[in-house]
């Protein structure tokens, strides 16, 4: 007698009917048991490196969609990483973030800052009721306070005042009203220059739209500051100077007061002085007394300047190199004018030395 065998084409309809509605309510069971759970973040434990020998896992949570991404980093950009990254896999790292901020989340990450004074009570978010738009700065002595009186009244308030002490007498501006809501940095014998490389950090000014860094001594008379910006907006001028009155303290054509133009941005100086009608200091120039820089101009000007940089003598040649077409973006304006007094008081901060006068040695530092 055979054996009887079973094959499996045998089976009836109604079996495999009932394999696939089984089946099926099993995947729609698994989905909804899956979505129900809350997302689990691996940011929560630690996986064995041993379990990844290929890859570096990094936890990005996007600041402004909410969504997650994992980046996957190959092990020859392992050398780049932090040593105290190379054996936790879970940390945040975000290329992104400002140097030395990598591994924190980009919702925390305040890169920038302002000089907005806070109170100190009440809420933050209701501290500041206005914002000024613009930065203006002074490197001032005492001696010259009727001057910087008259100059900060050309400064709407839509200006923040920043005051750089070279002589250590900060306390006693405060017999000015507006000095009570100024900004004040102290330092003794330092220029302007040196206080600009740092407490002038393009992300500390970020906030203004415009930064004057002016000297002292200089006549505002017939200079009015929002006319003055109305006019660097209208000409299309990232970096930019008043006009200085003919008859006094000019050194070069190209910052000379034209009577006849709202601005210049061109001029004809001594024959063989210009090798190119494009560039210093035929055109694409402004003096270092007075100069006004548009948030990005100042971002690239900051960069150049040294450390070791006293009076800055130059920079305003190279200044051209933070803008683009230079000729066209750097002009001097004419209908806002001011006068430069050439008060020589920061000859009185120098030392003594060889028997000569303490301004003498400024003096010399100015050309050499």
């Amino acid at each position: 007698m055979g054996t009887v065998t079973r094959s499996p084409n045998g089976r009836k309809p109604s079996e495999i009917m009932r394999l696939i509605v089984t089946t099926f309510i099993g995947v729609v069971f698994g989905f909804f048991l899956g979505v129900s759970f809350p997302t689990l973040s691996l940011t929560k434990f630690n996986l064995p490196s041993g379990l990844l020998p290929s890859i570096d896992l990094s936890y990005i949570e996007e600041r402004y969609t909410g969504r997650r991404a994992w980046s996957f980093i190959n092990n020859s950009n392992r050398r780049a990483l932090p040593n105290r990254l190379s054996n936790d896999t879970s940390k945040i790292w975000v290329p992104s973030n400002p140097r030395g901020a990598e591994s924190l989340p980009p919702g925390i990450v305040e890169a920038e800052s302002d000089f907005y004074l806070r109170r100190l009570w009440g809420k933050p978010s209701e501290d500041l009721t206005f914002k000024p738009k613009y930065l203006v700065t002074f490197t001032v002595g005492y001696e010259m306070k009727k001057n910087i009186d008259a100059a900060v009244k050309k400064f709407s308030e839509n200006f923040t005042i920043l005051l750089f002490h070279y002589d250590g007498r900060a306390n006693e501006w405060d017999e000015f009203e507006w000095s009570k809501k100024a900004i004040h940095v102290s330092a003794r014998k330092q220029t302007k220059w040196w206080y600009a490389k740092r407490f002038l950090h393009p992300d500390i000014v970020a906030p203004y739209d415009y930064i004057f860094i002016w000297d002292e001594d200089l006549g505002v008379e017939h200079f009015n500051a929002e006319e003055y910006l109305k006019l660097v907006k209208k000409h299309g001028l990232e970096i930019s100077q008043p006009g200085l009155e003919p008859n006094k303290g000019l050194t070069w054509q190209m910052t000379k007061r034209r009577g006849d133009k709202e601005v210049h941005k061109v001029t004809e100086e001594k024959p063989g002085w210009c090798s190119d009608p494009h560039l210093p200091p035929c055109a694409a120039f402004v003096e270092i007394m007075a100069p006004v820089f548009s948030r990005e101009a100042w971002r690239c000007v900051w960069h150049m300047i040294q450390n070791d940089l006293v009076h800055g003598w130059g920079l305003d040649f190279a200044v051209r190199r933070c803008v683009e077409p230079a000729h066209e973006k750097i002009g001097v304006v004419d209908a806002q004018w001011i006068v430069h007094q050439g008060v020589p008081t920061l000859g009185n901060q120098g030392k003594t030395e060889t028997g000569k006068a303490p301004w003498q040695g400024v003096c010399f530092a100015f050309f050499t």
